[in-house]
C-alpha cells in the first residue's frame, strides 16, 4: 500500500438478512482474511434485497474492498474524534445545592 494509492481487493461474501418480528438486521461476513478499518470502503455488488416482513435470507454476493491510504485513515479517525466530541454537553451553572 502506497501513501496514495489504494489497494482494491475482489472477494466474495455471505449476507444474512432478516427482517421478523424480533429482528431487522442485515450482516455481511467476507471471505478471506481482508481486516477493515478506519477509511476502507466496501462495496456489495447485486440487486438490492428486499425482503417480506417474517421473512430470513442467506445469500452470496462478489464484493469489492478498498483499503484506506494512511492519509485517509489519519483523516477518519480524526473526524471521527470531532464528532465525538460533539455528544458532550458541558454545562456550567452557578446554583447550588
Amino acid at each position: 500500500m502506497g501513501l496514495f494509492t489504494r489497494d482494491r481487493h475482489d472477494t466474495h461474501c455471505t449476507i444474512e438478512v432478516e427482517h421478523t418480528f424480533d429482528n431487522l438486521h442485515a450482516h455481511v461476513e467476507l471471505d478471506g482474511d481482508i481486516e477493515l478499518g478506519p477509511g476502507d470502503q466496501v462495496k456489495v455488488h447485486g440487486d438490492a434485497v428486499k425482503l417480506p416482513f417474517g421473512e430470513k435470507l442467506t445469500l452470496r454476493r462478489p464484493v469489492t474492498v478498498w483499503k484506506a491510504t494512511p492519509l485517509e485513515r489519519l483523516w477518519t479517525k480524526w473526524r471521527a474524534q470531532l464528532e465525538l466530541t460533539e455528544l458532550y454537553e458541558i454545562t456550567f451553572s452557578s446554583e447550588k445545592p
